[in-house]
């Protein structure tokens, strides 16, 4: 059976030193805001476009990416992880699709998560997650160290 890959973007957003995670209403685990890269769209492009569209936030990624130089082309953010995750694994053990994830970290001026106008998930489903909830919490250990180092990224960040 043919395997397909599609490549996703996920961004862990911090403001003052907490994330924002939702639970994800059919995989019934908290996750960051992410999805699909669109045709002819950047990785990057799609992290910050599916972080307006869930949360209704302006993010700013934590980039620190060296610069090349380069004059007939263009830096890139880099993700902080890229991961390849199992997304339909079938009775057989065989996976029948997974995700390429780009993974980056990015900071917010506001915890005010209002998608109006988008088809998302209810602000409700949001919450915002410390160093110590994260820690105390049953979150799966990637999103917590992922989002241990968002945190860690957004302070170096800031000075």
């Amino acid at each position: 059976m043919e395997k397909t890959r599609h490549f996703t973007a996920t961004v862990y957003i911090v403001e003052s030193g907490a994330v924002a995670l939702h639970r994800h209403g059919r995989l019934g685990i908290r996750i960051p805001p992410g999805g699909h890269v669109d045709r002819d769209e950047l990785p990057h492009e799609a992290g910050l476009r599916e972080v307006y569209e869930e949360t209704g936030l302006d993010a700013e990624l934590v980039d620190d990416t060296d610069p090349v130089g380069a004059p007939a082309g263009e830096k890139l953010p880099r993700p902080r992880h890229q991961m390849l995750y199992d997304i339909n694994v079938h009775d057989d053990g065989s996976v029948g699709h997974q995700h390429i994830d780009h993974v980056y970290y990015a900071r917010v001026d506001s915890r005010e998560i209002d998608p109006a106008g988008h088809d998302e998930a209810d602000p409700e489903v949001w919450a915002w997650y410390d160093e110590r909830d994260l820690r105390e919490s049953d979150i799966d250990p990637d999103t917590v160290q992922f989002s241990l180092e968002a945190i860690e990224a957004a302070e170096r960040a800031d000075g």
